[in-house]
């Protein structure tokens, strides 16, 4: 009776409403409200009751590998420990490598039996780590393991495609390495470019020294050199994009600085510059204070304090 109590309550019915009702009735009702709720029941279909993960071994291995693309390097190794023979796949693990360091020479060679992609994953993650720290030991911990040749060549196109690399101790390590910086700037691409875009973008790569030496007169040079040889039909120089490449420094720092009060008019520029490069036009010098004007310095985090 209690049962049937709690099921007329749980619809919404009064008890009192069927008082003068046979106590069988009641019995009845209760029966015939169990047979419905386990039919309803039975009409559920049973892959909406497991409501789990699929287990990625029951799939076809295209489709286990396709969903454990998507994950990074520390939830593959979690996954590892699930699905083994799937999470630890050499082609994972080799798109994981060359999404993160886009050349180093061990994919050129071979690796010979050394170590799989996961090993080499961990040896490139624990080397920028190390290069971080101290850029010339985590170049020392590459060579050393045989993944990158000690090659101006090799280490500027692994420092040009790894995006974990810190720029400032990119500079450390180019100061000391000038042929490496040498081979780093021919890696860049400024074809039709706009120049202070262009330095914007170099200086994205490397920062700049803070110090106006002999190491940033050495990038300017080389950056001036790429520069002309990607945009032969800008009618500049090489001197006079080296030229250029400081008067915008200098017109960076003078409208960034909020030491400087009296900031350099756009006239004063035009006039200027056209003064120390004969073949620049004033419309263009004008457009290039405009840029620097409105999109900021060419090099914000090493200038401007």
């Amino acid at each position: 009776m209690g049962q049937v109590l709690r099921r007329l309550h749980e619809v919404g019915i009064r008890p009192q409403d069927f008082i003068g009702f046979p106590i069988n009735d009641y019995t009845r009702w209760d029966e015939r409200m169990n047979n419905q709720h386990e039919t309803e029941k039975e009409k559920i279909p049973a892959a909406a009751l497991n409501t789990g993960f699929p287990d990625l071994a029951n799939l076809p291995p295209e489709l286990g590998l396709e969903v454990l693309s998507h994950l990074n390097a520390t939830d593959l190794c979690l996954a590892s420990c699930v699905w083994s023979h799937l999470a630890n796949d050499e082609l994972l693990w080799q798109s994981l490598c060359r999404s993160c360091w886009g050349s180093v020479t061990a994919y050129k060679h071979g690796r010979q039996g050394q170590f799989t992609f996961k090993q080499l994953f961990m040896l490139l993650d624990e080397a920028c780590l190390t290069f971080n720290s101290d850029p010339f030991e985590g170049i020392q911990y590459l060579t050393s393991k045989g993944i990158l040749d000690d090659r101006p060549i090799e280490i500027a196109r692994f420092l040009h495609t790894t995006k974990r690399l810190w720029p400032n101790k990119k500079l450390e390590f180019l100061q000391q390495r000038t042929d490496v910086l040498e081979c780093l700037v021919q890696l860049q691409n400024f074809q039709n470019q706009f120049l202070p875009n262009a330095l914007r973008k170099f200086f994205k790569e490397v920062s700049a020294p803070r110090e106006r030496g002999n190491t940033l007169t050495i990038m300017i040079e080389n950056f001036s050199e790429r520069f002309c040889a990607c945009n032969p039909k800008l009618g500049l120089g090489k001197d006079a994009v080296f030229v250029l490449c400081f008067s915008l420094i200098m017109l960076s720092v003078d409208l960034c600085s909020p030491h400087v009060k009296n900031k350099m008019s756009k006239r004063e520029f035009i006039k200027n510059t056209c003064r120390a490069v004969n073949e620049l036009s004033g419309d263009l010098a004008g457009h290039m204070y405009d840029n620097i004007y409105l999109a900021g310095h060419v090099a914000p985090k090493d200038f401007t304090s």
